[in-house]
């Protein structure tokens, strides 16, 4: 078998029976693209030639390149995967990266946000908000419900008015690994949500509605013209595009149970590079270095929460996170967060 049609099983495999979500199938391509021209540029075209040896001097080839610590251990998970999926497929006696070692990568503290920053960044998409524009009120509801509830950006790009309680507060998330779990937001969320929904979402769909109809009539004259003259309407770029796109518009704006939550400029689904946008919009305003994502305010709400007393196994919980470990990071953050603040302020430190 060839080593690059195994990789394709592999992906096709860890998508439709694993449930791996898209950003892991992604980053498992990426790898094992690279990896699969290694190999070849090495003569190693066929599955029996993937051997620890030719992993090693895949991972090596990474590392002379300058790749950071924790790439190759995401690189070594990549083909520790592969292996075991090899093995349990029958495709090799043995996993040939059972013996591969995962390269430490230092552990660096998150970026986290002080009160008063985030507080800022909140207070002006409030003012922005206040407008009445359809965008900022989103924009308001989006870094409010980031910061009050801790989710991953994939996470709230995912969310559907179904899953919002707007009476209880809270909003059914599912997480990695398709789990699902359920997370409280306060009183300030709540009301720039209830903003969004009332006054800025109904104007975002009827935008989408808006393009709809201009697509379809499009599509309509185009499949005129393609009748009279379809030389014409090739050179005008076909007759497809109008009718496939309005009903696409129509599936993500509908009010049915799996329409998203949140919606972008021109009511499609808001998409996770647009809330990196937003998030990095903000923080560039901000002192200090390090990540300007969304995560940051991940970071900063989950620091947060353990600095006003919340119990580590709730702050767990509320991340979604499956290992406590993952977790614990955060005590880390608020124990130097503690020291610094030792030291500026006792005289004797």
């Amino acid at each position: 078998m060839h080593l690059e049609a195994a990789t394709t099983a592999f992906l096709a495999a860890v998508r439709a029976e694993y449930g791996y979500s898209e950003h892991t199938v992604r980053a498992y391509r990426r790898d094992l693209q690279d990896f699969t021209e290694f190999a070849d540029r090495m003569g190693a075209t066929q599955l029996a030639d993937c051997e620890l040896e030719l992993m090693r001097a895949w991972l090596w080839d990474r590392q002379q390149r300058g790749l950071a610590a924790s790439t190759l251990a995401r690189n070594v998970a990549t083909l520790k995967s592969f292996g075991t999926w090899l093995e349990r497929s029958r495709l090799v006696p043995g996993n040939p990266a059972s013996r591969l070692r995962t390269p430490k990568a230092p552990r660096a503290l998150p970026r986290v946000l002080g009160d008063e920053q985030i507080s800022r960044i909140l207070d002006r998409v409030a003012t922005r908000a206040a407008g009445g524009d359809p965008e900022a009120l989103r924009d308001h509801a989006v870094l409010e419900l980031l910061y009050a509830t801790a989710l991953r950006v994939s996470e709230l790009c995912g969310l559907s008015p179904s899953g919002l309680d707007r009476r209880e507060r809270t909003v059914r998330v599912l997480g990695k690994g398709g789990k699902e779990r359920v997370v409280p937001f306060g009183a300030p969320a709540a009301r720039s949500l209830e903003s969004y929904l009332v006054r800025a979402r109904p104007a975002l769909i009827a935008r989408a509605e808006a393009v709809q109809v201009a697509v379809g009539r499009a599509g309509a004259a185009d499949a005129a013209d393609a009748h009279d003259a379809p030389d014409t309407a090739r050179a005008r770029g076909g007759t497809a595009a109008g009718p496939e796109v309005a009903p696409r518009l129509a599936r993500h704006t509908s009010s049915g149970p799996a329409a998203p939550l949140f919606l972008g400029n021109q009511g499609a689904p808001l998409t996770p590079s647009a809330v990196y946008r937003l998030v990095s919009r903000e923080l560039a305003q901000e002192p200090g270095s390090g990540p300007s994502g969304p995560h940051t305010l991940r970071h900063t709400a989950a620091t947060h929460l353990l600095n006003g007393g919340a119990d580590l196994r709730v702050v767990q919980e509320m991340l979604g996170h499956s290992s406590l470990a993952s977790t614990q990071v955060y005590t880390h953050v608020s124990t130097e967060r503690l020291a610094e603040r030792y030291r500026q302020a006792h005289p004797r430190a």
